[in-house]
């Protein structure tokens, strides 16, 4: 079985720890609590051809990358970029963070999570600019740790990806 390293990034408060615990553990909290480090976890997935087994690097929230979080990027074989979809300015911090990672460690696959769709009407992103980036080949999803959805879409694209590269 392949076993695949995937790093959770993005601001603080997007909602990191919320998708993997939904994905892994198929749980949520309202509770906030953020994540000191890094917290692992792991969960097989069952894709056309092949089992891969995800480690999931949850790294604590930041707007741009710090030494520490370099050193927990090492070895990924790809990430997931999470946004609040109701703090544009996660946004602005996403794209740094990319660029930062691939600064870093070189082009990895990602995909793009715009986190907290559920709370549509306190929406802040422009549809149009993450068309934009859409149309560009970005793989960008919306995404809701509470109710579920597309969490298990997001890391099997992610995985599919990470398997094609």
């Amino acid at each position: 079985m392949l076993q695949k390293k995937v790093c959770m990034i993005g601001d603080f408060s997007v909602g990191k720890t919320s998708l993997v615990s939904r994905f892994v553990r198929q749980s949520f909290s309202e509770k906030y609590l953020t994540t000191v480090g890094v917290k692992i976890d792991t969960k097989i997935v069952e894709l056309d051809k092949e089992t891969v087994k995800l480690i999931l690097w949850d790294i604590a929230g930041n707007d741009a990358l710090t030494t520490t979080a370099i050193s927990y990027l090492r070895g990924s074989a790809g990430y997931l970029l999470v946004v609040d979809s109701t703090r544009l300015p996660t946004w602005e911090s996403a794209l740094n963070l990319r660029q930062a990672v691939a600064d870093q460690i070189g082009e990895k696959p990602f995909v793009m999570l715009l986190n907290k769709t559920d709370l549509q009407e306190q929406w802040e992103l422009d549809k149009e600019l993450i068309q934009s980036y859409i149309t560009q080949g970005w793989h960008i999803l919306h995404t809701s740790a509470k109710t579920g959805m597309n969490v298990e879409e997001a890391f099997a694209t992610l995985a599919n990806l990470m398997l094609q590269a």
